[in-house]
């Protein structure tokens, strides 16, 4: 808890640089919306061998689909088209699958699956999402302000922000830079972001616990020492189980494919957040709170002292 100034400082800096990087870049908060809230059509498409990415490409460019996103769906012969252009039937995924087909004509695919979503849907989706994590935000500063102290809550949601805005700033910086790191706001992604929201605040919570149970353990010791006792003594389990999660969101990172790309890295980058902020946030923010009013408190008495004797002496 001594080096907490210090971290607050680096926090800082970082949503700082994330703050910058989302309101320069273009899209939403710097990255591109997927169909799911911005609207387009999505289609995949399955050949009989597995055709070459740069090929199709060109073709949907042929067709008028500039702005197509063009990915492996599983297997390498699926392939999932996304373009924000709309129509109605069935006419976009008629013109994929007829352009295609001309450069294709010795692999030539078929559509598995057409899904639509209007522009009047993306922005309730969008609008849903923002309440999904406003709603849990509170939710769980309702809660561990119950359990604990409403400055336990406090803290806890004050490194749930930290952690949501951190892994934002992250991928908005990197958004674009390798062809792993090409991202965007879909329902995937936030599903990432209330899940890490989630791993968060259940590591908080144990190390609150454990805050609590030392207060009573040890009586005379100060605040300042039982959290550090208590963080040291939760810093092998907070380690083992972020760690395993850790792991398994590289692996699937790496070798999850492009559909579950983004969730992935933001799940990676929100558990680093996530386990640093339960330390250096959550706790740190109920330790300023307590001395500065401590310190009030102390004050107040003190000014009341002097005046009391000045009273005495009159």
């Amino acid at each position: 808890m001594g080096k907490r100034k210090r971290w607050f400082t680096i926090s800082l800096s970082v949503i700082a640089i994330g703050f910058l990087s989302m309101i320069f870049k273009p899209g939403a908060l710097g990255i591109g919306l997927g169909i799911d809230f911005e609207g387009g059509t999505e289609v995949v498409v399955q050949f009989p061998e597995t055709p070459d990415i740069g090929q199709i490409r060109t073709a949907m460019g042929s067709a008028g689909f500039t702005r197509a996103e063009i990915k492996e769906y599983g297997a390498g012969n699926r392939i999932l088209i996304r373009t924000p252009e709309q129509a109605q039937g069935t006419i976009i995924g008629d013109r994929i699958i007829t352009e295609l087909k001309t450069v294709f004509p010795q692999n030539s695919p078929s559509v598995e699956e057409e899904q639509k979503i209007g522009p009047k849907i993306g922005a309730e989706l969008r609008r849903n999402a923002v309440y999904a994590i406003i709603a849990s935000l509170i939710a769980i500063m309702i809660y561990v302000g119950v359990r604990f102290k409403f400055i336990y809550g406090i803290g806890a949601v004050a490194a749930l922000f930290h952690d949501v805005l951190v892994t934002l700033g992250i991928l908005s910086l990197l958004d674009g830079l390798t062809p792993f790191t090409e991202f965007e706001i879909d329902q995937n992604m936030i599903a990432a972001l209330l899940t890490l929201v989630g791993l968060s605040v259940n590591d908080t919570v144990v190390i609150f616990d454990r805050i609590r149970e030392n207060q009573k353990i040890h009586r005379t010791m100060g605040l300042f020492e039982v959290m550090n006792k208590s963080l040291n003594e939760t810093l092998s389990r907070t380690i083992i189980t972020s760690g395993t999660i850790f792991l398994v969101a590289v692996v699937l990172f790496l070798f999850g494919g492009e559909v579950n790309r983004g969730f992935a890295f933001a799940l990676t980058i929100g558990i680093i957040t996530g386990t640093y902020s339960s330390i250096y946030i959550a706790s740190a923010v109920v330790l300023e709170y307590t001395i500065r009013k401590t310190s009030s408190a102390t004050s107040e008495a003190s000014a009341y002292k002097t005046h009391k004797s000045a009273e005495l002496v009159k």
